[in-house]
């Protein structure tokens, strides 16, 4: 059985940084981890090579091998940002399904858990589409596929109907909402319940 402690531990080894074993990790990973925690949490524009090559602990030299340029570090960024949050996502979804009723009561308990965390900085990929969407149009892309991603797995949760992937899209949008509204607020729970009353509302 997976208590409320293991789904805390996991939400933790998402959000946060990985880098407590860098003699274990090869340089790409101590990059990229770094930049995961960096961009994530003070914003991709805000830090620059010369702070990820520090604080990674590799040379210039081994960086630009890895990373041609910054851009190509943000798009591995992203890529390994959607690889584990869907993970999570979907993990947690299952671990909050209700015995009886309907499966998407599992997303408002879901999100309240990513909510909460000291380390939620709001969505990697809303962030990135406001900070680089119109200058690098490979962020812009990546950051509508990830969308895409969640609102499959968002129409996994609604009953089976002719409307159902315009349905899901209503509530990825509800969803897209409650996280910027989670971000600006002290807590995520008035977030949480907003979105709670209108799903309640709009499936019943």
């Amino acid at each position: 059985m997976v208590t409320k402690v293991d789904r805390l531990v996991y939400n933790r080894r998402m959000i946060a940084s990985s880098r407590n074993r860098p003699g274990q990790r090869s340089a790409r990973e101590r990059i990229l981890l770094t930049a995961h925690d960096l961009f994530y949490r003070e914003g991709i524009r805000a830090t620059g090579v010369d702070r990820l090559i520090a604080e990674s602990g590799v040379a210039k030299l081994t960086f630009y091998r890895h990373f041609a340029s910054k851009n190509n570090l943000v798009q591995a960024y992203l890529t390994h940002r959607h690889d584990t949050w869907m993970t999570w996502f979907t993990q947690t979804l299952a671990q909050h399904q209700p015995r009886r009723g309907p499966a998407w009561k599992a997303l408002p308990p879901t999100l309240a858990e990513w909510f909460d965390q000291p380390a939620f900085r709001g969505c990697a990929f809303i962030n990135a589409a406001v900070e680089l969407g119109a200058a690098l149009p490979e962020v812009a892309v990546a950051c509508r596929e990830h969308k895409v991603a969640m609102t499959g797995v968002i129409a996994t949760l609604l009953p089976p109907s002719r409307w159902r992937q315009r349905q899901a899209g209503t509530v990825a949008c509800a969803v897209d909402g409650a996280i910027v509204r989670a971000q600006l607020d002290a807590s995520g729970k008035n977030a949480v319940d907003a979105l709670e009353r209108l799903l309640d509302a709009v499936l019943g």
